[in-house]
């Protein structure tokens, strides 16, 4: 049974539910009860040498936790009797008996479901005459691992989250994003450390601010698995949402990461990792999403701090917070002298270019151009992620470039590089296939420039290409006469008076003579003009899709007139037919 199946067989206990439940509460049953069945199924076949090791160290006085953990071959144990089959035999107490199953977890999982409110969900379906029907579908559905792998649990997790936030009008993408974008970031990530990743015994540690489900440090997992079983990958994480926290910590946990790891809370506001520094890096934060309720926090991290904290280069405007994130990773990169970092984050295009010469998004995208941290930004098909179809971009960022990146960024044009999905899910109409995410990576490897059907498709420039000088042109002021106005005190006693209402601005790029272009661009127009230095602004921006822009000639002036009689013929021919 593939993960949609299996996500849609679990998701038909919302039968059940009809009626006693709304719709948008569906999975405030469903979720839990996926992870309690899921975690019941991996205990299994260590449940009796548990219980036997629990009795012997009890009698012993002994603290049983390191034995049972050792004894379950896994990181968290149960030591209650029960399970969610055992809970059937005894109807009439299936309330109590399932409480007492959830209390006899070790503390990280009682933790899951304190985060899923299941105690709230449990009552209520008592009360409803539904806790035995529910806990009895439950416990026909077999997820044992040999069963369901860790790789097609996560699929299972995320299908049901967006089922969920689908009815009710929540954002799917705010929890999970999709896998072969996943895997494309993984590729760029690993592919410039292969060697050193292939070395027996390594380990690396991998850092998702906005984790979500879990989904992006399980597939950079994976991928390590493949390359070098030897290799380990150690996963830290922090989410806000208190379902997909669960989810996240409850996948960890069954892949035997140290779930300690995995931090509830808001990252901008109260980082969860505050000391520590990572390998490698991977978030998807949310596109557009405002940061007003942690303003104070923040601003007062940026002005106490300064690059002393995380936010030292600049902030954004307050109604987009995903250049936080960005600010956030660069302030987690392990030190150069320590072995660097690289890392991936998924923006939309605003990033890229809004905010003029001085503004906040203006001064973060000079920090990581100056500072030569951007490797390569690649962008993606439109209709890529489940909840918008807007265009998206991969900004790959570290401060150990190889020598032939240094002092330049590779933009790839991958919108082309894409397959249709045989079914939608939500705004989500396409995908990369494996050939795409292989072709994409191999052109990031290359770093060289690249034509496709004579457009290009990757192309490399000096990180000072994108800069730029904004420069204040004013113009006299004068009086009805026409003539000149001078200054009569301070520091413009005696010279020209700028006119405000003539002044303007011109941006001159970073790599050309400030005072060349002025005689060029300026002076044969304005020959009065001249420029206020004090004003001057050093601005960067990324016109990502100007670069990848091919002209198409239009076409013949008597091709097009010949269609436009064409078409008013038709026209006169169908109004002779109505009138006859």
């Amino acid at each position: 049974m593939n993960h949609q199946a299996l996500s849609s067989f679990i998701w038909s206990v919302a039968d059940l539910l009809r009626g006693d439940y709304k719709q948008s509460d569906y999975g405030k049953v469903i979720l839990p009860f996926t992870v309690l069945r899921r975690l019941d199924c991996v205990l299994e076949p260590s449940k009796d040498a548990v219980l036997t090791e629990y009795a012997d160290k009890q009698q012993a006085g002994l603290n049983p936790e390191p034995f049972l953990l050792r004894t379950a071959g896994q990181s968290f144990y149960n030591t209650s009797p029960l399970d969610l089959k055992k809970l059937l035999g005894d109807q009439d107490h299936i309330r109590e008996n399932l409480f007492s199953y959830i209390q006899a977890f070790s503390p990280e999982v009682r933790d899951i479901f304190e985060r899923f409110d299941f105690h709230t969900q449990v009552e209520r379906l008592a009360k409803s005459g539904l806790l035995y029907k529910v806990a009895e579908k439950f416990a026909t559905i077999d997820l044992h691992p040999e069963v369901v792998s860790n790789g097609q649990m996560g699929l299972v997790f995320e299908e049901l989250i967006r089922k969920f936030a689908e009815i009710s009008n929540e954002t799917a993408g705010e929890h999970f994003t999709p896998r072969e974008v996943i895997r494309l970031m993984v590729n760029l990530l690993f592919i410039e450390d292969d060697a050193i990743l292939a070395r027996p015994g390594i380990v690396r540690t991998m850092y998702d601010p906005t984790a979500g489900t879990g989904g992006m440090l399980s597939v950079a997992g994976e991928h390590l698995a493949e390359l070098n079983p030897q290799a380990r990958l150690t996963m830290f994480g922090q989410e806000l949402n208190d379902e997909s926290y669960a989810i996240c910590k409850a996948d960890m946990l069954i892949k035997g990461q140290d779930v300690a790891n995995i931090v509830a809370g808001n990252t901008l506001s109260d980082d969860g990792h505050p000391h520590r520094k990572f390998d490698y890096m991977l978030s998807n934060p949310p596109f557009g999403v405002e940061w007003k309720k942690v303003e104070k926090e923040i601003r007062k991290e940026h002005e106490q701090q300064g690059f002393d904290g995380r936010f030292g280069p600049g902030l954004p405007r307050v109604s987009d917070g995903s250049m936080l994130f960005l600010l956030h990773l660069i302030a987690k990169m392990r030190p150069i002298a320590e072995g660097g970092s690289r890392f991936g984050i998924v923006l939309n295009g605003s990033p890229l270019f809004t905010g003029g010469a001085g503004s906040g998004e203006s001064e973060i995208r000079r920090y990581v151009l100056e500072n030569d941290l951007l490797e390569a930004i690649i962008g993606l098909p439109t209709d890529m992620f489940y909840n918008t179809g807007i265009s998206t971009y991969v900004w790959i960022v570290s401060n150990r470039k190889p020598e032939a990146r240094k002092g330049k960024t590779q933009l790839i044009d991958a919108s082309s590089f894409w397959q249709k999905m045989r079914k939608s899910l939500g705004s989500k109409r396409k995908e990369l296939s494996e050939e795409h995410i292989a072709e994409i990576t191999r052109l990031f490897g290359g770093f060289v420039e690249t034509e496709a059907d004579g457009k290009p498709i990757s192309r490399v420039f000096k990180n000072s290409d994108f800069g730029y000088r904004t420069i204040t042109v004013e113009r006299p002021l004068r009086d009805e006469t026409g003539t000149i106005v001078l200054g009569s005190k301070g520091k413009l006693k005696g010279k020209q008076q700028p006119d405000s209402a003539l002044r303007d601005t011109e941006n001159v790029p970073l790599n050309e003579d400030v005072d060349v272009y002025f005689k060029r661009e300026v002076l044969p127009h304005a020959p009065d003009a001249w420029i206020d230095h004090e004003k001057t602004k050093v601005g960067y921006e990324i016109p990502f899709n100007r670069h990848f822009y091919v002209f198409q000639p239009p076409r013949e002036l008597a091709a097009i007139d010949a269609d436009l009689k064409q078409c008013t013929d038709r026209i006169l021919t169908m109004i002779k037919g109505l009138s006859a």
